[in-house]
Order: C-alpha cells, then sequence, then structure tokens
C-alpha cells in the first residue's frame, strides 16, 4: 500500500455527501492520536522520572485535519512517510473529524474504518451543514488540550484549515484560543472559489490576504484539486509553494521539497 488513490477514487475525496446539507449530526465524542507523545512514551526508559529531565526544545504544535471520510489514523500513515528529520522537528496532533462517514469512503480496501467526515455540502458545494458545529468542536479540542500553535490540512481538512485565519480575525470561530501563528495546507482549496461555493460563516474569511506563515503543497497540474490549490495562493501573503508530481495524497518528499519544508519549519519555530 503506497497511500495513492485510483484516479477515478480521487474525485470523491473532498467534501461531497449524498446527506442532506440541511440534516444536523451530532459530534462524536473527541479523538486525536499525538505523534511526538507515542514517540516519547516509546523512548522513555522504564522507570524513568520525568522530573529533573532536561526540557527538550519547543516544537510547533499542529492540529492536523484529514481528508473526507477518512480518519486522524489515515493523514499520520501518510505524513509518516516524511523523513524523521523534519517530523522530529514538529508535534503533530490528528484529530479525527466530529462526523462519522455518512456514505462510502473512497480509501475502503485501501486503509481499514472508522471514517470520518468535517462537514457536508451538497452536490454542487452551495449548501453546506453542520460546518458551524465541526468549528465549536474543534475549538473545544484546542481548548481541552492546547495551547496549539498552527493547523496542518490535507483535501477536506486542507478547505477548512485555508479558512480559519480569516474565520478567527472575524470573530466568529476560535475565539477562545490563541491566534493561528501558520498554516500547512495539502491539495487544499478555497471556500468561493470555483468549485467550492462560500458558506455564510466564511463569507468574509478571504476578504482581506491571510498573513500568517503558509506552506502549500500543489498536486500535479492534470490532478483534479491542483487549479484550486494555485488559486487559493493569492489569498496568502508569500506563500512558500511545493509542486509535486504526485496526485491527490500526502506527497514523499524529495530532497528539494525537504529543504523547503526544514526552511519553513525553521521560520514558524521562532514566530
Amino acid at each position: 500500500m503506497n497511500g495513492q488513490l485510483p484516479l477515478v477514487k480521487q474525485a470523491m475525496l473532498i467534501i461531497q455527501s449524498s446527506q442532506s446539507p440541511r440534516h444536523h449530526l451530532t459530534p462524536l465524542p473527541k479523538k486525536a492520536l499525538s505523534r511526538t507523545a507515542d514517540r516519547e512514551a516509546e523512548t522513555m526508559a522504564p522507570g524513568e522520572a520525568e522530573e529533573g529531565q532536561t526540557q527538550p526544545e519547543r516544537r510547533p504544535r499542529i492540529i492536523c485535519l484529514h481528508g473526507f471520510r477518512t480518519s486522524g489514523k489515515i493523514l499520520r500513515t501518510l505524513v509518516e512517510r516524511w523523513h524523521e528529520s523534519i517530523l522530529q522537528k514538529l508535534d503533530l496532533v490528528f484529530l479525527d473529524g466530529p462526523y462519522p462517514a455518512q456514505g462510502k469512503s473512497a480509501v475502503e480496501g485501501i486503509f481499514d474504518p472508522p471514517y470520518y467526515e468535517w462537514f457536508q455540502a451538497n452536490e454542487d458545494f452551495t449548501e453546506y451543514a453542520n460546518l458551524e458545529e465541526c468549528l465549536r468542536y474543534i475549538e473545544s479540542y484546542m481548548l481541552e488540550n492546547g495551547p496549539f500553535d498552527g493547523f496542518l490540512g490535507f483535501s477536506q481538512g486542507g478547505l477548512l484549515a485555508a479558512a480559519l485565519p480569516g474565520i478567527q480575525a472575524q470573530g466568529l470561530a476560535l475565539t477562545k484560543v490563541p491566534k493561528i501563528k501558520f498554516l500547512i495546507i495539502i491539495s487544499g482549496a478555497k471556500f468561493g472559489g470555483s468549485k467550492f461555493g462560500m458558506p455564510p460563516i466564511a463569507a468574509n474569511a478571504f476578504s482581506s490576504p491571510i498573513r500568517c506563515p503558509s506552506l502549500h503543497f500543489i498536486e500535479d497540474q492534470t490532478s483534479f484539486m491542483s487549479s484550486e490549490g494555485i488559486a487559493l495562493l493569492d489569498s496568502f501573503v508569500e506563500p512558500v509553494v511545493i509542486h509535486h508530481a504526485q496526485k491527490h495524497t500526502v506527497p514523499r518528499l524529495d530532497d528539494r521539497s525537504e529543504e523547503t519544508m526544514l526552511r519553513f519549519i525553521e521560520k514558524i519555530t521562532n514566530i
């Protein structure tokens, strides 16, 4: 398994749902995987006390938002293909979406269930459901487990993450947590772009340029989300961009991409 989806399945990965967009769903209890916590638990010797240990350098703490009808565990599996020189510099927390998948997942047979989604939309993405509830769910997790510095989002998670700084700046969500310092967007898109309508809560999310540092992964130009990711760049001030030849996935990084990412990590570590 290489995490690369067949082309037929890629087009199902964003946010389309057979669920009526007006149908209210009750969010699931919050659940997340922390890669850093797992690694530190594995490396601590039996009986070793935390007291008196030298505090490690603080790494940027990041909430990672998975793609449509996948999971935090699946996103973690894909991200962990990156080199350890990158992963060891980040504190990554992989949160599951608040709603169980309302239909078939495009990754069935590739990754095991359960699968989740962040919100729902109608077929032409002009109506959305449970988006505001989703934002409250994320804020609640941040309050209980924070502080966090930024977001990483892939696909549906990237669409959501890209809008968060603007929504927060408007005072419409995430008002009880610190200001978002940076974003990492993989195969993302923009509410109000050519493919995705504008939900009311995000109506002014991109009315002003997004000034927090941002790193954008743009997939192969023949892939269905490439143009959306490119269009999103115009909403950010001095975005850092990694182009890759893979399709709709979290890409493996070549040497040049690793260097770009390490420079970005150095920048956000010093914010």
